[in-house]
């Protein structure tokens, strides 16, 4: 028995105390300025850097958070197929889609809930970028049509958080038919008179902009997110010209007409509410003319009494 190890080590580590240990993710460093950030501090902000104001990626469920009043519920998706193509590069598809269940905590690419934005009912959708770069798969597809038959349903508007590579290559031609499954929901909302808004974050890009996020009522954005089809350098090498400086930039495209707004993350939720607001304000009934109150007779003005006529004079 080596009583160093057995007995002295323990009694020393009880009078000087254990080594604490200190959690990695305290502090979290911007990627726009480079400045560190206590993570509670970034909590409070939302996620957007106190120092320059870039707007961080965040997840579905914060986003919904963030957004939704509370109380908000998540609807559970119909399950699409997991590998129609049984595809395979130098993993199986099948392999790095459940991986990417496992770490997200989710089945596909988009959280679909229902709830309330400042007491007015919604139906709201989020894509998570961590799951596979938000690439839109039949999974995704099937989740923006069944947010959009449950908003048609629930009499609600429908919004949708972007945050999207693309098509899903793993799947092939299957996931370039939802860019039409997708565009049909939307038209069916739109048909039911409701209001469709799509908020687009950092970044949307490919298959997902080139559907329905580029057809909502009101286009908003978050300040900086990327959004575009093909990236800037393959853009360049197209045209074979220099393209101008934040090319692809939410401010870019809301001085050239595509985007209505850009609106800050902590002016998001106040915004959404006011715009459904004006969206879904009640149709006023025309004023029907009051009918006048029947005037009652007047009196006769009385006639002034004649003057005695004076007799004769004598």
């Amino acid at each position: 028995m080596n009583w160093i190890s057995e007995w002295a080590l323990p009694k020393i580590k009880t009078l000087f105390g254990a080594p604490r240990e200190v959690p990695e993710n305290l502090w979290h460093k911007c990627a726009a300025c480079e400045q560190m950030v206590f993570h509670r501090d970034l909590e409070r902000s939302l996620h957007v850097c106190p120092h320059c104001g870039h707007h961080m990626r965040i997840g579905a469920r914060q986003r919904l958070d963030y957004t939704l009043d509370e109380g908000w519920q998540r609807i559970e998706l119909p399950k699409a197929p997991a590998d129609p193509l049984r595809f395979r590069d130098q993993r199986r598809y099948g392999d790095r889609l459940r991986e990417a269940q496992a770490k997200a905590g989710q089945e596909d690419a988009v959280v679909v809930a229902h709830g309330a934005i400042e007491g007015i009912r919604v139906v709201a959708a989020a894509f998570e970028f961590s799951f596979m770069g938000g690439s839109m798969g039949a999974g995704v597809g099937e989740a923006i049509v069944t947010a959009a038959r449950l908003a048609v349903l629930q009499d609600s508007p429908l919004i949708v958080f972007t945050a999207s590579g693309g098509a899903r290559m793993q799947e092939g031609a299957i996931s370039l038919m939802q860019m039409p499954r997708t565009v049909i929901a939307t038209r069916m909302v739109k048909e039911a008179g409701l209001p469709f808004i799509v908020v687009l974050s950092d970044p949307t890009t490919g298959g997902v902009t080139a559907s329905f996020a580029m057809l909502g009522d009101i286009q908003i954005a978050e300040p900086g997110a990327m959004i575009g089809f093909a990236g800037a350098r393959v853009i360049e090498q197209t045209v074979r010209e220099k393209l101008p400086e934040g090319f692809q930039r939410a401010e870019y495209l809301l001085e050239h007409g595509i985007l209505d707004m850009v609106v800050k993350r902590g002016e998001m939720r106040a915004t959404l509410a006011r715009l459904i607001g004006l969206l879904r304000m009640p149709e006023r009934l025309p004023e029907t003319p009051a009918e006048p109150e029947p005037m009652t007779a007047l009196p006769a003005p009385a006639t002034p009494a004649e003057p005695e006529s004076a007799g004769p004079a004598a």
